[in-house]
């Protein structure tokens, strides 16, 4: 998007791919990390602390420090983290599934059971990105899910501890395991575990691309949400929509990161061009202008479709992380919608709304992964578990079946484990 002059494309011009392509340097350096770690385990974990973060301190926190990290935020920053975290709670509560019982007509009895992953890590941004929203929308889920153990690693600052936002997040929902650790030394410590660190099951939160990175590389070794990339918002809206607002929402994207996608939808050329004044307007007014500029002229795009249906068309090509809908029927246009990660509804519903307080996660799938993926949620730290119970009734009269489809596999075990039943039963 050009911002000295007004920049509308023609949907026939606009392409936008966005891809999570491997970095071989940043590979190299993180499988050295990652291996290092796995072998060396805590003396590692110290020498890449002190060689990258330029602090030498005590792995874990203590639980002291998040607490009064905690009674340190400003009374209303305690309030808004306080009832964020409810409302999240509240959400996620309503996503716990029930197990399934069926009883055959033949005797058996089959059952799919839900159960908690036993051991979650999850990994916090500190530094310039330190996210204690964050916090919340990766740990809450995992405690309504079930999950007994829960590790939080977050980078050192220069005193040796966490961001003291992450601290206080951490202390609000009542995690009892945090270490001061970053990057991707922090994943191969969750992945591997160390003589302080134990292994876990799966690993979730975003990270830089290090962090990205060493996630794609353990994954296997242990379960991860997902390989989080910059931000990206896709906004339709028609004629009705305040350019305003479009501007702000397109503005609240860019200034995460010069990486970060924004792009507006709309069969109004009229509007698009209010927007990008609109855009010019404010852009002047924020303090991370300039990375929201250099977003904007990288990932940026105001473009003019010949009608929504045209929009959801594009939309679902992209799969993007957000899409706001502001146009007079936002319903109809999210019933044609298939590929989002989180969509936001109406002139008053920006996406901030998502980040923070509605409720609804914001760890979300970016760079089109929303086309096979979805956002966390309690079901991602809980598996599946069948369980198939058979009377003597039922394997007499299933016996000739499971015997033919065994032997037609050519498995003379399997079969034999049947017959013997069988033949016992005669």
């Amino acid at each position: 998007m050009r911002l000295d002059r007004v920049d509308v494309i023609e949907q026939a011009s606009f392409n936008w791919r966005r891809t999570t392509g491997r970095d071989a340097d940043v590979w190299e350096k993180v499988e050295r990390i990652v291996e290092e770690v796995r072998v060396g385990g805590d003396d590692a974990l110290r020498r890449l602390t002190r060689a990258l973060d330029g602090v030498d301190a005590p792995l874990r926190v203590p639980p002291e420090a998040m607490e009064a990290a905690f009674r340190a935020l400003r009374a209303e920053v305690r309030e808004a983290l306080a009832r964020a975290a409810e409302r999240i709670r509240r959400f996620h509560e309503a996503q716990l599934p029930n197990d399934i019982v069926i009883r055959g007509e033949d005797g058996e009895t089959l059952e799919m059971l839900w159960r908690p992953l036993h051991r979650v890590g999850v990994y916090a941004p500190g530094g310039r990105a330190a996210y204690p929203s964050t916090v919340l929308m990766d740990v809450i889920p995992a405690q309504v899910a079930g999950v007994r153990s829960i590790a939080l690693v977050s980078p050192p600052g220069p005193d040796g501890l966490p961001h003291p936002a992450v601290l206080a997040a951490a202390h609000l929902v009542g995690v009892e395991e945090m270490y001061a650790v970053g990057g991707a030394q922090a994943v191969a410590a969750l992945a591997y575990g160390t003589e302080t660190i134990a292994r876990v099951d799966k690993i979730v939160g975003p990270g830089n691309v290090y962090v990205a990175t060493a996630k794609r590389m353990v994954m296997g070794d242990v379960g991860i949400d997902s390989i989080a990339g910059p931000t990206e918002v896709v906004v339709v809206a028609d004629e009705t929509a305040n350019p305003a607002y479009v501007a702000a929402d397109l503005l609240a994207q860019a200034e995460h990161d010069v990486e970060a996608g924004a792009v507006c939808l709309s069969p109004s050329r009229e509007l698009l061009e209010n927007v990008h004044a609109e855009i010019v307007r404010q852009l002047a007014a924020l303090p991370r202008r300039d990375i929201a500029r250099e977003a904007l002229e990288r990932h940026g795009a105001l473009v003019h479709v010949k009608s929504l249906d045209d929009a959801v068309v594009l939309v679902n090509d992209m799969a993007p992380e957000h899409v706001e809908v502001v146009t007079e029927n936002p319903r109809r246009v999210l019933n044609g919608l298939r590929t989002a990660g989180a969509v936001f509804l109406g002139p008053y519903t920006p996406e901030p709304v998502g980040d923070y307080f509605a409720g609804t996660n914001h760890v979300l799938p970016t760079h089109g992964s929303a086309r096979f993926s979805s956002g966390l949620g309690t079901l991602d730290f809980m598996r599946r578990m069948t369980a198939a119970t058979y009377t003597a009734e039922t394997i007499a009269r299933h016996a000739p079946y499971i015997e033919a489809l065994a032997e037609a596999e050519s498995l003379t075990a399997h079969r034999e484990a049947v017959r013997i039943r069988r033949e016992e039963l005669r």
